[in-house]
């Protein structure tokens, strides 16, 4: 009498590596799917304008796009998780004035860079906090806080624009490592370093576990609301970042500065194939929204 041997259902050891192969087959298979609209793009403008495609112009449409790329990176782990982060403009805004205002003080003009991205985070974890752990709706909380903060602008510039000369930080908008600008260095860090967490770590796995499923997620153990309150820390902190930058390439600030630059950051993230429910996304497709976004025709036209 022959012996069958018998296998559970549902236990194959290759079951799991291959799911994960193919999310991240389906991930790379929308960015491939941006480019050939970003080469239309370059093919149509190069058409325009013979010198689209030299090289210093490349540089400059990157360095215009810098800015927006670091608030989507921001984005994108907020709307990765199904959230929404209406609030980044107005965060770039008044961390913009702290910086500058603090540049102005001489005793304290090296914490210019500090005081701001600790702006931002602040008012990120705010947001965070309101969302994770009293469970309001992201779209809600947000929205306040773009009107709160953008008020909060006006007010700590006094509703004037502030200029420092000698900023400190000048160097951080208007000088190159090499053939690319800071600005382009930053913006490129801050994407290549949100790859890395949202890719090789722990982390990442849990972000996109709570975009996919938030309840399945936290009956599997995952602290929903940490990586909750992460993803928005992460927002305020990179939009913080972004206006150092900004504030670095005017040697000054005003309260509207910023102001509808969440609309733009939102638009690259969802060009960029992140799924707007959640779940779904990669930080290399949202620097390609950010690129097909960056009004590269008004940069090939001063050329």
């Amino acid at each position: 009498m022959s012996q069958t041997e018998l296998r559970p259902l549902g236990r194959n050891t290759g079951d799991r590596p291959k799911v994960r192969s193919r999310g991240g087959t389906k991930n790379w298979l929308q960015v491939a799917g941006i480019l050939p609209i970003l080469l239309l793009i370059c093919i149509l403008f190069t058409v325009l304008s013979p010198n689209f495609l030299n090289a210093g112009n490349m540089v400059n449409i990157a360095r215009q796009a810098s800015i927006n790329i670091v608030l989507a990176t921001g984005m994108t782990f907020v709307i990765l998780t199904g959230g929404i982060d209406l609030s980044v403009g107005s965060i770039l805004g008044v961390s913009a004035v702290v910086a500058v205002l603090v540049s102005l003080l001489p005793a304290l003009s090296w914490a210019a860079i500090p005081v701001a991205l600790l702006t931002g985070l602040l008012i990120g974890l705010v947001n965070g906090a309101l969302i994770a752990f009293l469970d309001l709706p992201p779209f809600i909380v947000t929205l306040g806080a773009l009107t709160a903060w953008r008020g909060g602008a006006y007010l700590v510039a006094n509703g004037t624009t502030v200029i420092n000369r000698d900023l400190g930080f000048a160097w951080i908008g208007n000088e190159y490592l090499g053939p690319l600008p800071w600005l382009v260095v930053i913006a490129l860090l801050a994407i290549g370093a949100s790859w890395f967490i949202l890719k090789r770590t722990v982390l990442g796995v849990q972000i996109y576990a709570v975009g996919g499923n938030q309840r399945a997620a936290r009956l599997t153990g995952i602290k929903v609301n940490r990586v909750l309150l992460f993803v928005y820390g992460v927002s305020g902190l990179l939009a913080g970042l972004a206006g150092v930058m900004s504030s670095s390439r005017l040697y000054s600030a005003t309260g509207m500065l910023g102001n509808g630059y969440e609309l733009d950051a939102i638009a690259a993230v969802i060009l960029g194939g992140t799924s707007f429910t959640g779940g779904i996304g990669t930080m290399p497709g949202t620097l390609l929204g950010a690129l097909i976004i960056a009004r590269p025709f008004t940069t090939s036209c001063q050329k």
